[in-house]
């Protein structure tokens, strides 16, 4: 029973359901894995550990009573700190918030409880989610599990290098830019980043509004499907929640499939290939995604070379609106209603500000600046309309591909894993990394990164997928299909 950690989120559900395992033995074992791995990692910021037991014996409770069970029974998952969980401590990776513990949950934690998912813990970012390497945490950076001298990618680096090195089988991220999709692709593991709406977004610590979605990272592709079953659907609580028109008002109406690889193949799926993309990726990041992409050929799905023509413009304009978005967002933080312990005595109101503003990181305070600035007036309308601008444009230049295809196909990252230090100084290389994740933020759409392969270092490589808005059901169907072919799931660092 030593080996339970390695099981999928689904296996465990199963084996605690039929009570060959009892989830109390399953989450002890677990802390064991957690308190030996996250030595070499640092991904965990918080730990749950007495309310998690109490979880683990009330389900094993549950199903000795037969109550009714939740889909996913006894799946232990972790948060990244930037999702509200109530009475655990919310950081943002931040020293502005450590001692900072919310009264209230997120929607998605109360639809995870619901489903009898056990939330484990709350796991390292980026602070405030601001990075593409998970080195900018108050707490340290997170450390890639396949080579621990090098980044696990951000923001949700944390919730990716938890489920890569078996901590936790599924965790929750978000994705402003590429941080849930980042990550994976650097930890090899499966992220998705859902429609702009399909998730709701309340007690989400807001970053960029109009970019952010919450979604799951897993190593099963059943996995994912099942948690975004779970956290998915209308919220009352957030008025850009989305819902099916065929069932209005329920809280709960998109549902996510997993198909046979022949079934999948029969829905003869057209696949375009953003040639201009992959080839300004690093050779070995090329080479891997041309191998994907001839495995699509061999089983006749319909493959064809595209183009997005305004890409170049994609990276300055969401840099545009995401620092601006941050800038008016992060003014709550002056340390009066909520944040670290410190005495205001012999502080005016506005100094007292500065001084405490001035706790936050380096990669933060650069944002805010940017933000202020491209807000201010007289530049307003030379920045900030001009993104908005740019991103309605490639909003359209989507809409036209996906009356083509129904799946779009790229690289994750341009790059390899980095190692840790190596670009900290250097934040517009760090900001390039971001070109090909971007686009579905600005343009709203279903995007999912899963492991490609890896390079000759032995260091991860990771496809994206990308479909139209509320079109996961296809990103489900190729990424089941590659997980099928390539046995993915069973990529497992040694650590």
């Amino acid at each position: 029973m030593g080996e339970l950690h390695k099981l999928p989120g689904y296996q465990v559900s199963q084996k605690i359901r039929n009570q060959e395992i009892f989830a109390e033995e399953y989450i002890s074992q677990l802390f064991e894995r957690i308190d030996k791995v996250d030595l070499k990692i640092n991904s965990f910021i918080s730990k749950n550990y007495e309310s998690v037991l109490l979880k683990a014996k009330q389900i094993d409770k549950k199903i000795k009573n037969n109550e009714k069970l939740g889909s996913l029974l006894g799946i232990p998952i972790g948060i990244k700190d930037n999702i509200s969980v109530l009475g655990l401590k919310t950081t943002c990776a931040s020293r502005i918030l450590q001692e900072y513990v919310p009264p209230y949950n997120a929607t998605v934690i109360d639809r995870l409880e619901k489903q009898d998912a056990i939330i484990i813990g709350k796991l390292n970012m980026d602070e405030f989610g601001m990075g593409t390497s998970s080195e900018f945490s108050h707490y340290g950076p997170v450390h890639n599990p396949w080579n621990q001298e090098y980044v696990a990618g951000g923001s949700s680096g944390g919730s990716a290098a938890a489920v890569s090195s078996l901590q936790v089988p599924v965790s929750l991220g978000s994705d402003t830019g590429g941080s849930i999709r980042c990550p994976c692709s650097f930890c090899s593991v499966i992220g998705i980043k859902p429609t702009y709406g399909l998730v709701s977004r309340y007690g989400l610590v807001s970053y960029s509004n109009s970019l952010e979605q919450i979604g799951p990272i897993a190593r099963t592709v059943v996995d994912i499907a099942m948690t975004l079953n779970a956290i998915c659907g209308r919220d009352s609580n957030d008025n850009t929640s989305a819902s099916s028109s065929a069932s209005a008002g329920i809280d709960q109406q998109f549902e996510y499939k997993i198909d046979s690889v022949d079934g999948i193949l029969g829905k003869n799926y057209k696949v375009g290939i953003i040639d201009n993309l992959i080839d300004s990726s690093e050779y070995q990041v090329k080479e891997t995604v041309h191998k994907k992409i001839n495995l699509l050929k061999e089983h006749d799905f319909s493959v064809h070379k595209t183009k997005i023509n305004y890409s170049d413009f994609a990276l300055a304009a969401y840099y545009v609106i995401a620092t601006a978005e941050a800038s008016s967002n992060l003014s709550r933080f002056d340390n009066i209603r909520y944040g670290f312990n410190y005495n205001p005595e012999g502080y005016e109101w506005n100094s007292y500000s500065s001084h405490v503003r001035s706790n936050f990181g380096e990669e933060v305070k650069r944002r805010i600046l940017v933000g202020s600035f491209v807000l201010s007036a007289g530049y307003y309308g030379k920045y900030y309309l001009k993104a908005q601008k740019i991103r309605k444009i490639i909003k359209n230049e989507f809409n036209k591909l996906f009356k083509l295809f129904d799946v779009l196909v790229l690289p994750t990252m341009p790059i390899l894993p980095f190692r840790i230090g190596e670009k900290v100084a250097k934040p517009l290389e760090l900001y390039n990394l971001d070109i090909y994740t971007i686009l579905s933020n600005l343009a709203g759409i279903p995007a999912m990164s899963i492991p490609a392969g890896f390079s000759k270092e032995g260091l991860p490589i990771g496809l994206q997928l990308l479909s139209n808005e509320f079109n996961e059901q296809v990103l489900i169907d190729i990424a089941t299909f590659f997980e099928h072919k390539d046995k993915f799931n069973e990529w497992i660092p040694s650590i």
